[in-house]
């Protein structure tokens, strides 16, 4: 395609590269390096002086020189017990080794001597015998101040580095220079919507966003709470997992507040130098109350909100917890901060000192989870906006697709579904691009050049196959969506499912989805001979599944309704004896040996169907529910998503029906209204 964009000539191009500003401080610095070598290494003095080149030499060759008759003249200073003897122009390869053009016009050596009267004596003796023409003194003496400026080079040294070092900091840091390295590094917004984020584009957290929400509108209309008595909250901790949005809610309140918005993260506490940390605690609480009332937002304030350490032998961070010192001190110590709130977020509340999460500081903790269904799909119609999507696209199932999908990775899957159709030249998204995008992030990138021999590929077909016709079987494993032996990031195949979404689990459930994890190793045994290690993901997750429901749950027959879970982090003893962990042992292998005889009676009792499957899969590469159900027949329970989805239509339809006016709610003036146009109505019917 040609550029139409033509350069006018007479106005600037500002396309052109640009040139960088020369910076004049670079010709002082040359210049004041190039003097300072000319100095100190006495080229200047030997300029100053017309010289040509010079070396030093010992009071002996200096003696063998006088002796061979090299010498010109010698100039002698007594002050600083060194002469320097000029050679003559016929002997100046034998001394320098070089010709007289490569040394210049007057060379000499430069000899330290000790004794004023012998070397006089000695040169005396010399002229007499005609081997020298003279020798004269010269005593000047070098400055005092020069001696005083090279003493003092190293300290001067220290203070430009520490100047330039103080420069570079402030630079970095927004200003200041290194003295000023205690002040806060918060960012302030002082106008609503700044940051462009409102609760509009928060979706699915309703009740973490009402608790926000409620502390914005205390801000804003603060007499509806105080004549009712109440007080704001001092501080509200956002709590959960990696992505859910707790700083979408900070920027959200931030956006609406309407008051001052002071942004930071815990990391910008923690400095190298002592005391610091403390030091920007006060700092910005200082400026916080200065434009009380506002919000301070502390992302990730684990960073220096980590339990204080108890055992001195352990050793402990003195700087990080002065910091929690003083963030608990200005939260809530013997000062008062009005109209300061605290905003914070957090994925590890648990690490948290408990000084800092009690009332008074963080009144309020808001738990910030993981969307259910529902939310999934308020937050899927949010990042759809800016997508040209197909009209066909169902949003319900592409939240049914992404059960344990935080806000963050739904973002990523539209994003990837938005990539995957422009790199296939479409116009609009389509579900199979959601898809695909969904694969994409679970599984990996898909490998189809990934070469694999006949059989390889067919004991895949067979394990793949196993785990589908299990889970199918099993009223309570997780309803199938597809089966795959494309291979995928570390896997070669895989079966994908939609996980039920339950509130609760039971002991029936678990062991069927055991069951089903099963089922590739059973297959393989049964079906194939040799069993491979490509069952050893399917089997460390039965492991642990199982050992949750021993060790924790309580769910075995010899050590019923008892919890062995240990919370603390670093403690090196189990919380059971040596005999109890034989027991967990051997009914951990007793339930997982159980659920494989199940899973490999459940394939023997449909191995037709299995082997239809399998060879389904290995000539298609990818089946479908619709392609197990043409085999098995359909599955005589119904998944707990469907009963989900059914009950909030139910309910839906009755908020409806409940929303419609009613004739008896409305005003006498309306009831009277409406009777006499059912009046006339009748009337007309009877005329007619």
């Amino acid at each position: 395609m040609m550029n139409n964009n033509r350069h006018n000539p007479g106005t600037p191009d500002d396309n052109q590269p640009k040139m960088p500003k020369f910076n004049m401080n670079w010709i002082y610095i040359i210049i004041a390096a190039s003097l300072a070598i000319l100095f100190f290494t006495g080229t200047g003095e030997s300029l100053a002086k017309g010289s040509g080149a010079s070396k030093e030499s010992t009071y002996t060759d200096f003696k063998s020189y006088v002796e061979k008759g090299y010498a010109q003249r010698i100039i002698i200073n007594n002050n600083e017990k060194t002469l320097r003897m000029y050679v003559k122009p016929k002997y100046i390869r034998n001394v320098f080794n070089l010709s007289a053009k490569e040394v210049g016009s007057s060379p000499y050596i430069t000899v330290q001597f000790g004794s004023v009267d012998e070397l006089e004596k000695y040169l005396s003796a010399e002229q007499h015998k005609g081997r020298i023409a003279s020798f004269s003194y010269d005593n000047e003496k070098g400055s005092d101040l020069v001696a005083l400026l090279i003493n003092l080079s190293p300290l001067l040294l220290f203070f430009a580095l520490l100047y330039f070092w103080g420069r570079r900091m402030g630079g970095t840091s927004g200003g200041g220079g290194v003295f000023n390295v205690g002040k806060s590094k918060a960012k302030l917004y002082e106008k609503a919507g700044e940051l462009g984020v409102t609760f509009k584009d928060v979706a699915g957290q309703e009740g973490a966003k009402q608790e926000v929400q409620e502390i914005v509108e205390f801000l804003k209309n603060p007499q509806k709470y105080t004549e009712l008595g109440g007080k704001i909250p001092k501080g509200a901790l956002l709590i959960g997992p990696p992505g859910t949005g707790k700083t979408l809610l900070a920027k959200a309140v931030a956006g609406e507040a309407g008051v001052p918005f002071f942004s930071m993260s815990g990391s910008d506490f923690v400095e190298m130098f002592v005391g610091v940390g403390a030091s920007r605690v006060r700092d910005v609480f200082a400026q916080a109350k200065q434009k009380a009332p506002c919000i301070i937002f502390i992302d990730e304030i684990d960073a220096v909100g980590r339990a204080r350490s108890k055992n001195p032998a352990m050793g402990g961070n003195d700087e990080r917890e002065n910091t929690l010192n003083a963030l608990l001190t200005e939260m809530d110590g013997f000062g008062t901060n009005s109209g300061v709130i605290v905003l914070a977020a957090t994925n590890r509340a648990d690490m948290l000192d408990k000084a800092l999460l009690r009332a008074g500081r963080f009144d309020r903790q808001i738990n910030v989870d993981l969307p259910d269904l529902a939310e999934r799909k308020a937050i899927f119609e949010v990042h759809l906006r800016p997508l040209k999507t197909d009209h066909s696209l169902d949003v319900d199932y592409l939240a049914r697709q992404t059960p344990g999908f935080s806000g963050a990775d739904i973002a990523n899957v539209c994003n990837e579904a938005a990539l995957i159709a422009a790199r296939h030249d479409k116009k609009t998204v389509s579900k199979q691009d959601f898809l695909d995008a969904v694969d994409r992030i679970i599984g990996g990138l898909e490998k189809k050049t990934k070469v694999m021999t006949a059989s390889e590929k067919r004991s895949i077909a067979i394990h793949e196959a196993g785990h589908a016709t299990i889970s199918w079987f099993c009223q309570h494993a997780n309803p199938l969506v597809k089966v795959t032996i494309v291979p995928r990031g570390q896997a070669l195949g895989a079966a994908w499912y939609l996980p039920e979404e339950r509130v609760i689990t039971t002991k029936e459930q678990m062991l069927d989805e055991m069951c089903a994890i099963l089922g590739g190793r059973a297959a393989e045994e049964l079906f194939v001979g040799p069993v491979s290690t490509g069952a050893m993901n399917d089997l460390e997750r039965a492991t642990k599944s199982a050992y949750g429901m021993v060790a924790y749950a309580g769910m075995s027959d010899k050590l019923p309704n008892i919890c062995y879970y240990n919370n603390q982090e670093y403690q090196f003893q189990r919380p059971y004896s040596e005999t109890t962990a034989k027991i967990i042992d051997d009914e951990v292998l007793h339930i997982i040996n159980e659920q494989y005889a199940r899973a490999k009676q459940i394939l023997t009792d449909h191995k037709e169907g299995h082997k239809k499957l399998a060879e389904l899969l290995f000539s298609k590469e990818v089946i479908y529910t619709e392609d197990v159900e043409a085999i098995f027949g359909k599955r005589p329970w119904v998944s707990r998503t469907e009963e989900i989805l059914k009950e909030n239509e139910k309910l839906k339809a009755e908020k409806d029906k409940t929303e419609e006016p009613r004739l008896e709610d409305m005003p006498e003036v309306v009831k009277q209204a409406q009777a006499e146009h059912e009046a006339a109505e009748a009337a007309k019917g009877i005329e007619e």
